[in-house]
């Protein structure tokens, strides 16, 4: 009887891993729980984060019939995922280091809520040793590394010196904390520039910075440790040499605690802009599979070697010839998961539970597949026409993700109604599509940015969909400096061909004439039956960018055919102007258009192509009399410095009657952790300073006036 029982457990055993991995394997969309109700985890799990990471726990949690408690700050108090959370306890006022980062009240939650275990997410605990220690000393199970793990590698000084002894290929540097600026001058020199200084307990891009003299030295050194010490509570820096035009690759790991480790392809992230990801897809276009293979088997080792258990990333730098070098190793779940999880069906967040309620790897390497393709796009609220991404605050007055499109994953933590604010990061969320090849994941990546609806907020969509049709992105011709080396003068915007602007300019003109003769009806009848309007025709002036076009409108049934340069353009729809989106047919190609704006001057704002373009439609007798209208004359900003973004004023350098000289340094400018320089315009005087240090200022306030 014993021996049937023992028969009947190994043979279930061995069907449940076999399902596992057809499931594994079969998965071709997003990711798949595979769960099994009677492999027992935790009762209640505490998410120790917030937004659109916290609702993805959630998600996986629910699935694995765990209950949830969330955290949350008191400007967070309607957050969707305190919604989500099956409880929710405030800890905290809104800055991070009084809510987020209050290991005390968080500590007080757990006891208060019986949470057996916590998740940490990514960003504010998740790579914190002393937290991880905290919970083992109350019997909470910390769902990721060990702390050994944790402290090993999340100082950037001895995980590198870990990486060497494991026989990981590493940047060449300096070994030791940087003591000064003095110190960090004769480092960078004899190393060579350029060098990168970054904190050593960082991550995210914070604290990082890259200089190529001794005066951005310096000042890397300044800012760089008041970043670290600001995001992460240690402002110890290391430098070491800056690989020009790499590319940034990195390898998923699953480790458990009985010494088995696994890598699970890679993801490369090369589109970056002040060292932060802004695009990511898996698998990397320029690995080989020896590559990949070495990379793999460098990044668990050095896993075993501090002897991690849980999901791990180990990031490389990989330069034109596939040298490959050790960059760091994040002991927590990436921001770009999700990539990963769609080209092998894997669940990263179920597994990371699996491993820390000590249950072995449900698979070998030999069942880690790459099927198809997937790409993440970072949606932020930010201006992507200010250094590629400046902060933007303010509330989502209308927001409609792109779940329709085919193929789509939304990871997001916000909604209709919500506050981006500036205590934490502006993200809005990950946009995800999977395709059976990089093509046809880039083709729906496309249509999902075209489909996503986001009013209240300035936001980088209109960036992101220039990356992933630009010829060299769509070669795999990237690398780290993408953004700079494509948009030398800054990033302005899609350049129309002359067919796309012929395109804009007639759907523009249809739209206008459509909500004329939708202005004609009312309740669906004539406001005056016995004037019924025969019109057919139109004769328009439209202005856009520095070009005025004359535009000649005809209708025919829901058509519209539009003359624009002497060329006739067919323009369909059906012209539901109450919807947020409209799809538009023009000479048999579909566009999908958003009108942002519009105002009784004729003046409207379209979302063409990711773009939002301003124009300014008028009948041929109103642009006539608007030539005798006068021109507002453009405010000199030469004298004046006004804030670029929301934020909290850290410095100011001068003062009245102070003297500067142009590009000097007049104050610093705090937004979501990281700080910004801002410079004079001019050599003149200091007649006004308008800011002084805590100060919180909005976009385009006022700060100093010269004479």
């Amino acid at each position: 009887m014993a021996y049937c029982n023992r028969f009947n457990f190994l043979f279930l055993l061995q069907w449940e891993t076999l399902c596992s991995r057809w499931c594994l394997i079969t998965s071709h969309k997003l990711y798949s729980t595979v769960y099994d109700p009677n492999e027992k985890t935790f009762e209640k799990l505490l998410i120790a984060n917030r937004g659109e990471i916290a609702c993805r726990v959630i998600k996986t949690c629910k699935k694995m019939g765990i209950k949830t408690v969330a955290i949350h700050s008191d400007v967070d108090a309607n957050a969707v995922h305190v919604k989500m959370a099956d409880e929710a306890v405030c800890v905290g006022p809104a800055p991070t280091s009084k809510s987020y980062l209050n290991m005390d009240a968080i500590m007080e939650v757990i006891r208060k809520t019986r949470a057996q275990a916590v998740h940490p997410g990514y960003g504010f605990l998740s790579e914190n040793k002393e937290f991880a220690r905290r919970l083992a000393s109350e019997g909470v199970t910390f769902i990721g590394p060990d702390t050994h793990a944790i402290q090993a590698m999340g100082d950037k000084i001895e995980s590198k010196l870990l990486a060497k002894n494991a026989k990981v290929n590493t940047i060449p540097g300096f070994d030791g904390v940087v003591k000064d600026a003095d110190e960090a001058v004769r480092i960078a020199r004899e190393i060579g520039y350029p060098v990168m200084i970054k904190a050593s307990a960082g991550g995210g891009g914070k604290g990082m910075r890259i200089a190529w003299d001794d005066e951005e030295t310096r000042e890397g050194f300044r800012f760089s440790s008041q970043e670290a010490a600001s995001s992460f509570g240690d402002d110890r820096l290391l430098i070491e040499k800056f690989i020009d035009n790499p590319r940034h690759i990195e390898i998923q790991v699953l480790a458990d605690k009985h010494g088995n480790a696994l890598w699970l392809n890679e993801r490369e992230c090369s589109i970056q802009r002040r060292n932060q990801k802004v695009v990511e897809e898996a698998p990397s276009t320029f690995l080989d599979p020896e590559t990949r293979r070495a990379m793999g088997e460098q990044a668990v080792a050095l896993a075993k070697a501090v002897k991690y258990s849980s999901a791990g990333t180990v990031e490389f730098l990989v330069d034109s010839s596939k040298n490959f070098y050790f960059l760091e190793m994040n002991t927590r779940l990436q921001v770009e998961h999700p990539v990963t999880e769609c080209i092998t069906g894997l669940d990263l967040v179920q597994e990371m539970i699996r491993v820390a309620k000590g249950y072995p790897l449900r698979h070998t390497q030999a069942d880690i597949p790459i099927n198809g393709w997937a790409v993440e796009c970072r949606v932020y609220a930010e201006d992507p026409y200010k250094s590629f991404g400046l902060p933007s605050i303010g509330k989502l007055s209308q927001y409609q993700e792109p779940l329709h499109v085919p193929n789509v994953r939304v990871d997001s933590g916000i909604q209709q109604g919500s506050d981006i604010s500036i205590y934490y990061d502006p993200m809005i969320s990950k946009l995800i599509t999977y395709g059976s090849n990089r093509a046809e994941a880039l083709k729906r990546m496309e249509e999902a940015l075209d489909n996503y609806v986001i009013r209240g907020v300035a936001h980088n969509i209109s960036l992101l969909r220039e990356v992933i049709i630009h010829p060299r992105f769509v070669q795999g011709d990237i690398s780290t400096k993408f953004l700079p080396e494509v948009y030398p003068d800054g990033f302005k915007g899609h350049k129309l061909t002359d067919l796309e602007r012929r395109q804009l300019l007639a759907t523009a003109a249809s739209l206008y004439v459509a909500e004329q003769l939708r202005s004609q009806r009312f309740l669906g009848t004539p406001r005056i039956p016995i004037a019924k309007s025969k019109r057919s025709s139109w004769e328009l002036s439209v202005h856009l960018g520095d070009g005025i076009y004359p535009v000649a409108v005809s209708k025919d049934g829901s058509s519209f055919s539009v003359e624009v340069d002497g060329m006739k353009l067919n323009v369909t729809s059906e012209w539901n102007l109450a919807s947020p989106l409209l799809s538009v047919t023009i000479d048999g190609t579909q566009r999908t258009i958003q009108r942002i704006s519009r105002n009784a001057s004729g003046e409207t704002s379209i979302q063409f192509l990711g773009t939002v373009y301003k124009l300014q439609i008028l009948t041929k007798v109103a642009a006539e009399l608007s030539k005798y209208m006068p021109e507002k004359a453009a405010e000199d900003t030469s004298s004046i410095l006004r804030s670029p973004m929301p934020g909290t004023v850290v410095a100011v350098s001068v003062k009245p009657g102070d003297m500067v000289s142009e590009g000097q340094e007049i104050c610093v400018i705090e937004a979501m952790k990281m700080q910004n320089s801002m410079i004079a315009a001019k050599t003149g005087k200091v007649k006004a300073v308008h800011c002084k240090a805590g100060d919180t200022v909005g976009e385009e306030d006022l700060l100093v006036e010269l004479e």
